[in-house]
């Protein structure tokens, strides 16, 4: 087994598909979710621990000056943030974590968690993320041009990325991302302690 479990992040533009991959990952491998702290009201059928964390907006400014976050940003007026605790008490527990994040989220992460294995969505090139986003129906021009300019500079911070994934298919995207989580498993550096166990025996 290894020392410790995987936190890996799933990033990269609206449109590569993210969201999609990011569940299809979770039900074939069960990794756990990063429940995130947010101050917007509860939606029906939300439930507290697991849709979100649900903090006043004062409850939530004392958090970030505790330094309790990974990650945090402001959307639409509302904080959303990932708590530090639990993700760390699951990877001392051996379970890997993963997380759906803009680039801002996985940069703030990589910063605080180094070890984290980082991952950028992608569509092959940019005229199949604009159909993508034309195909959802809800973005103007001026919209559709702000995201795709957004995409690419997103892009442009290549460098901080681990892996590029293509998603062409999302089946063959998800594929990808379990095959780098997989090599990941097996490297040297996570697996120094069951190593010397046997070097013991």
């Amino acid at each position: 087994m290894m020392d410790k479990g995987l936190l890996v992040v799933i990033s990269g533009p609206s449109g590569a598909g993210k969201g999609t991959v990011y569940q299809r990952v979770i039900e074939r491998t069960g990794m756990k979710r990063s429940v995130s702290v947010t101050t917007r009201k509860p939606r029906p059928g939300e439930v507290e621990g697991i849709n979100y964390f649900f903090r006043s907006e004062e409850e939530y400014q004392q958090m970030i000056a505790a330094g309790e976050f990974l990650e945090t940003a402001e959307v639409y007026k509302n904080y959303y943030g990932t708590p530090k605790a639990p993700v760390y008490e699951n990877l001392d527990k051996g379970n890997d974590v993963l997380f759906e994040v803009d680039v801002h989220g996985a940069r703030s992460i990589k910063k605080q968690y180094p070890e984290a294995v980082t991952i950028f969505l992608m569509t092959p090139d940019f005229k199949t993320l604009e159909a993508r986003l034309r195909g959802r129906g809800t973005e103007s021009e001026d919209s559709l041009k702000t995201r795709l300019g957004a995409a690419k500079r997103e892009l442009g911070k290549y460098e901080m990325f681990d892996y590029i994934v293509f998603n062409d298919t999302v089946d063959r995207a998800v594929d990808e991302v379990i095959d780098i989580i997989r090599a990941e498993k097996r490297r040297i550096k996570n697996n120094i302690s069951v190593i010397k166990g046997l070097l013991s025996e």
